[in-house]
């Protein structure tokens, strides 16, 4: 074991602060990454090579042509054969690291499932692409008082921040109170590749930090960065004495009653209906005529194809996707063109 150990990760115990000792706790620990997309992917490549000794990952999605830029864990030929984001990544990795347990799984976090998929794991990174699924972690990590990373990023930004129930803010504390609207999404506005590695790269950085015990080098900040402009921000958030999530322990999002409510509308169609959510529909349009085909708008709502479906938006923020039944293909096409 220990010559295995010292020939693997030999560089990585060189660096003082995980050493050997800091070694063979990555070797025990595990952690769990929510979205195999951009961030998801670099994220769980970074863990597996580091010697993390479980890791799961979640996703709902398939790996298609477009993801193939920034999204290192899959090729060509994932994309021509369609294969879950979660199926592909699993075997990717267990390539990169025998040693490792790695295990994907095809699913849609939800309220009735994230006690299933998230107990038991030290650390839950985020890979996600919508705030809905981060507030219901939050919720989680905050319940279990286990620690998490947020990490996002489109077109050229990106911030992540590691948080510690009881110590650090959570999301909850700056973000619950400051969603509605339209928001840029990375099917809308687009996405570099190097944003997205370099949140990763963060994101696993305070990851190895907390699974090495090594907590007093942890920023406890929320770090922004554009790759594009330059500009880089460190900024230490104060907990919110009033929180919803970590103050009132009122968990809206692990109990349901937050995330908006989904229902069969007719045949082969799925309606979403977003709480306390105001759309500018000629803004949005302007967003979409360049990315979707066959957008058209009125006074009362816009609607536009992805080939084979068809949504329509309503300025109230409900939504209708027609040529389905999924919910979770509603969810993920919602957060990708009007966000989460």
């Amino acid at each position: 074991m220990r010559d295995t150990l010292l020939e693997k990760y030999s560089r990585q115990i060189l660096f003082a602060p995980i050493g050997e000792a800091g070694q063979r706790r990555l070797l025990s620990s595990t952690a769990v990454i929510v979205g195999c997309g951009a961030i998801g992917a670099a994220a769980a490549n970074l863990l597996v090579r580091a010697g993390v000794g479980r890791v799961r990952i979640l996703d709902r999605d398939f790996v298609e042509p477009s993801n193939l830029q920034r999204q290192i864990l899959f090729d060509e030929d994932d994309a021509r054969d369609a294969l879950p984001k979660a199926v592909a990544a699993e075997r990717k990795l267990r390539v990169i690291n025998s040693s490792v347990q790695v295990e994907g799984i095809v699913t849609d976090l939800i309220p009735s499932n994230v006690q299933e998929l998230l107990e038991g794991f030290d650390v839950i990174l985020d890979g996600t692409d919508n705030f809905e699924t981060r507030l219901l972690i939050n919720d989680f990590a905050v319940s279990a008082s286990r620690p998490w990373i947020y990490a996002a990023a489109v077109a050229s930004y990106g911030v992540t921040m590691a948080m510690r129930p009881g110590v650090t803010a959570c999301l909850a504390c700056f973000v619950d109170d400051q969603r509605g609207g339209l928001e840029d999404t990375c099917d809308t506005i687009g996405v570099l590749g190097p944003i997205v590695n370099l949140i990763a790269s963060l994101e696993v950085a305070e990851a190895l930090k907390l699974l090495a015990a090594q907590e007093t080098a942890l920023t406890d900040r929320l770090m922004s960065y554009d790759v594009w402009s330059g500009r880089m921000q460190s900024v230490r958030l104060p907990r919110n004495p009033s929180c919803r999530s970590c103050a009132q322990r009122d968990f809206s999002y692990l109990h349901g009653d937050a995330q908006p409510h989904i229902t069969m509308c007719g045949r082969d169609s799925v309606q979403i209906h977003e709480r306390s959510r105001t759309l500018d529909l000629a803004a949005l349009r302007a967003k979409l005529e360049h990315v979707v085909s066959s957008v058209r708008q009125n006074d009362f709502l816009l609607r536009f194809a992805i080939p084979p479906h068809e949504m329509t938006v309503f300025a109230d923020g409900r939504a209708i996707l027609k040529g389905s039944q999924d919910p979770a293909l509603a969810r993920s096409l919602y957060a990708r063109y009007i966000g989460s």
